[in-house]
């Protein structure tokens, strides 16, 4: 039996998609109009089924403009000693691997060092790819509006000191047994911590995607 709130909201970010790609081709403001009213449904849609109101949903839905395609989250796979490298976010107090949005103007490789220093104070060489993943086909949560690409990246520890951000509040390295319960689901999940340790341990394993 499907789960009601997940079908609304895949509905809703259908709706979020053809809103926006109709706001792009619009050719008048007739056409403009009728598309923002779809964006309003979409965004009292999450108000109903999310701890968002609708007024927070369409701020979070109107960050993303233009033709509609996949955001690209990248975070950094680091490890010493057989542990690896994460960070505790401020935002909901879970440990996750240290990444973010991509900049436009950097390369994915360059987005990731970039973040696992300004996140754990710590330098890094990518690597590797290890593996692409789309955020709702893993069970990330809470459900975002619009999808979202995941892209992890081995990375070799070349220098720093861990340091918190003004985005994290505790920098740590972890062993396999003793990963942290309280993960940040909407950034890092087991099954994912436990993919990494295995390609770490068998360089040959291929990347994994999807």
């Amino acid at each position: 039996m499907s789960d009601n709130k997940s079908d609304w909201h895949d509905i809703a970010k259908r709706l979020k998609a053809i809103s926006q790609a109709g706001k792009f081709f619009a050719k008048n403001e007739y056409e403009l109009n009728r598309h923002e009213e779809l964006e309003q449904i979409c965004a009292e849609i999450f108000e109903s089924y999310t701890d968002v109101s609708a007024d927070q949903a369409r701020g979070i839905l109107q960050e993303d403009s233009g033709y509609p395609t996949p955001k690209v989250d990248a975070r950094g796979v680091v490890f010493k000693d057989d542990k690896i490298l994460m960070v505790k976010e401020i935002a909901d107090g879970g440990w996750t691997l240290p990444g973010g949005w991509c900049d436009t103007g950097m390369t994915a490789s360059q987005n990731v060092a970039r973040e696992v220093w300004e996140e754990s104070g710590y330098e890094v060489k990518v690597t590797r790819l290890l593996a692409v993943y789309d955020r709702d086909a893993q069970g990330h949560t809470p459900p975002y509006p619009f999808n979202i690409y995941k892209l992890f990246f081995l990375c070799e520890l070349t220098g720093g000191e861990a340091k918190v951000s003004n985005e994290t509040s505790e920098v740590a390295w972890f062993a396999e047994d003793q990963l942290p319960e309280n993960l940040s689901k909407g950034r890092t999940l087991p099954h994912e911590l436990k993919l990494f340790f295995q390609q770490y341990h068998n360089p040959g394993l291929p990347a994994a995607f999807d």
